[in-house]
């Protein structure tokens, strides 16, 4: 995603600070003194989108809400969820559940959920299709690293499984390779508008031979407050395996998250992608993963060239086979790795062999065999930065996995006070360089969130696995931890009347 425009113009975030007629301090006259560095504030205001969680009656959802303990809040807050509905905007209560999407619908009068304060999980749940859309916003104490997880489970049918999704922040680009609309699959792109007014957007798709010609995914309005699904293969008569969705706001701003159903191996929400870059890690690949496709994509005029490696526990080896990728200028690349972690915790890195050239990327996961297959996706992410936050975890199936390709670094995790009571434990990890640890993170009763914070060393990148079997199917569902944007930069500033009488 474009986060220098989500942090310029999207406003899912406040600064903590705000100076009414500034200039950045510049040096004295003498050279004596020099700028201060930027502080590293608070923020005070989070948005978060979670798209409509299933189309199945049989569909059993929850909502996990948390925001770490932050240094430097105020003292007052409050967090919401409100359904996006059309008449939202005028009135509708927060933390409530109701219809379809961006079509009003079914309303109840209880809360998805109702956060009580920093540091403690708040759950909720909600069951069979009628679910809509929730709209997010998070203020004062409960604004810095505000996580919101929707985690559903559906017993039968296409797409059955475990299915999870970290609620995003809108943002106006969005890239997902690993889409499909081969026969069997059913893909839905949901997008949802927080604001007062439309936004307008384009869908397109790129396949293994370049871009699908698709009018109409071109000037799609979502209308303020609402959400929409778009089933993917209602754009375009192409069966194609492998797709990757490029979502581009020409005027306001959406969330966008596709969901991934198969009518055989089960399915998931891909989320998107991180930024294209000329090196990329898909952190967190199962251990007892069956099958592994890499689905890679270049939006520029260049091809790549990939140099494909395994993070394992002992450290970076080249899958046999798999030493290269070759990604060609505007097509959709994929390459089947199969079982490549052969029982062991991996993460796959992707650098350059020679130029750097932008690509994004994204890992199709499967576990199980035969009729016993469920998927889950794994895109690029970026490193945890200063945290990380991990919502919705339970002592049996929750697996935490580190890696630190390119050198050492230790690691601080912390596990909340559980839904059922304790307090927060912490422990600190050394990640070997090139390696990929599952570690034996702390737990808590009930559910609970983890917090994963770098304490020195080289960039850190982390993925947490839901596992749940039901009826024999391997469920799971696996989130990239990036940066929780609870801190902002701030630059020093000083007030300057003069700039008045210029």
């Amino acid at each position: 995603m474009n986060r220098t425009t989500l942090s310029l113009i999207a406003g899912t975030t406040v600064l903590a600070a705000v100076t009414a007629f500034a200039a950045l301090e510049g040096p004295s006259a003498s050279g004596a003194s020099a700028p201060e560095a930027a502080a590293h504030l608070p923020v005070e205001r989070t948005g978060l989108l979670c798209p409509a969680p299933s189309v199945s009656d049989i569909a059993e959802t929850s909502y996990t809400s948390f925001t770490p303990v932050t240094k430097g809040t105020a003292g007052s807050g409050k967090a919401q969820l409100q359904a996006a509905t059309e008449d939202s905007a005028d009135g509708g209560s927060g933390g409530k559940g109701s219809g379809k999407d961006g079509k009003g619908g079914k309303k109840t009068d209880q809360p998805v959920l109702a956060p009580k304060s920093p540091g403690t999980p708040a759950t909720g749940d909600t069951s069979g299709s009628d679910a809509t859309a929730l709209i997010g916003t998070a203020d004062g104490k409960f604004a810095p690293g505000w996580t919101v997880q929707e985690t559903t489970e559906v017993a039968a049918g296409t797409g059955r499984g475990l299915h999870g999704v970290n609620c995003t922040a809108a943002d106006t680009e969005f890239w997902f390779p690993g889409a499909s609309t081969a026969t069997g699959r059913t893909d839905y792109v949901h997008l949802t508008n927080p604001d007062d007014s439309a936004a307008v957007v384009d869908v397109e798709l790129y396949g293994k031979n370049g871009a699908i010609k698709s009018p109409l995914g071109e000037n799609l309005t979502v209308k303020p407050h609402s959400s929409e699904p778009i089933l993917l293969s209602t754009l375009t008569d192409k069966h194609e395996d492998d797709l990757t969705l490029h979502v581009s706001v020409r005027s306001g701003r959406v969330g966008a998250t596709v969901q991934a159903l198969d009518a055989k191996t089960g399915g998931d929400w891909l989320a998107a992608a991180t930024d294209p870059a000329g090196s990329l890690v898909l952190p967190g690949i199962p251990k007892d993963a069956t099958d592994v496709r890499l689905i890679a994509f270049t939006p520029g005029g260049d091809d790549a060239d990939l140099k494909v490696r395994l993070a394992s526990p002992d450290g970076l080896i080249t899958p046999a086979g798999s030493e290269t990728l070759h990604v060609k200028s505007g097509m959709t690349t994929a390459a089947d790795l199969h079982d490549v972690t052969r029982g062991e915790a991996g993460s796959l890195v992707l650098t350059p062999t020679d130029e750097s050239v932008p690509v994004v990327a994204a890992l199709r996961v499967v576990r199980g065999k035969g009729d016993k297959q469920e998927t889950a996706y794994i895109p690029a992410t970026a490193p945890v930065g200063t945290r990380a936050t991990s919502a919705d975890n339970n002592a049996k199936g929750t697996t935490l996995a580190l890696t630190a390709p390119t050198g050492t670094a230790t690691v601080k995790v912390t596990a909340s006070a559980g839904t059922e009571g304790g307090s927060a434990v912490t422990k600190t990890y050394t990640i070997k360089a090139g390696t990929t640890q599952n570690i034996d993170a702390p737990t808590a009763k009930g559910t609970y969130a983890l917090t994963v914070e770098p304490v020195s060393g080289a960039p850190v990148y982390a993925a947490r696995t839901l596992a749940a079997t039901e009826d024999g199917v391997p469920g799971f569902t696996v989130q990239t931890l990036p940066d929780d944007r609870g801190t902002v930069s701030v630059p020093h500033t000083e007030e300057d009347l003069s700039v008045l009488q210029r």
